[in-house]
């Protein structure tokens, strides 16, 4: 069984939309190339079909790859999520105790994660070990540079 992805609504959206274009005008694009390779004369020495062909492979596989993300979504609303416990969509303040600064997070599905705008996945060892905790809980999180304790200071949506 393949494994759940939960994201929110405007995730799921533009999941769907980018599908969408892949199944259309990307496809348009893909045979067209690969027509164009074809009147270059002999398949079996046309690098040029190679390449489309592969391309078109890669392109299949995009498709299928987010039809199964699509098909295995679950919709989260806000409205939804406990805000007791760290949990996927919270925002949770941190305080790193080895540094003593303090971190906003927003776990995220991985296909939402960013970085930059605090988003941490779910699956990533910051999230996982995030996860479950409570109010004012210290969590030892095992990363490849060590272990870092987080005290929960604040969860919210």
């Amino acid at each position: 069984m393949a494994e759940l992805n939960y994201l929110t609504k405007e995730t799921l959206a533009q999941m769907k939309d980018e599908l969408s274009k892949l199944k259309t005008s990307g496809r348009q694009e893909i045979a067209r190339q690969i027509a164009e390779a074809r009147e270059k004369g002999d398949l079996k020495e046309n690098a040029e079909y190679d390449a489309a062909k592969e391309a078109q492979g890669h392109h299949e596989a995009k498709i299928a790859g987010l039809e199964s993300a699509i098909v295995n979504a679950r919709v989260l609303d806000a409205k939804d999520i406990d805000t007791s416990k760290v949990s996927i969509l919270s925002k949770v303040t941190v305080t790193n105790l080895n540094t003593n600064k303090q971190i906003i997070y927003q776990i995220t599905s991985e296909k939402e994660a960013d970085l930059k705008q605090g988003k941490i996945s779910v699956s990533s060892p910051i999230g996982k070990g995030l996860l479950g905790h409570t109010l004012g809980e210290v969590a030892e999180i095992t990363v490849p540079n060590g272990t870092i304790k987080f005290r929960v200071e604040n969860i919210t949506i």
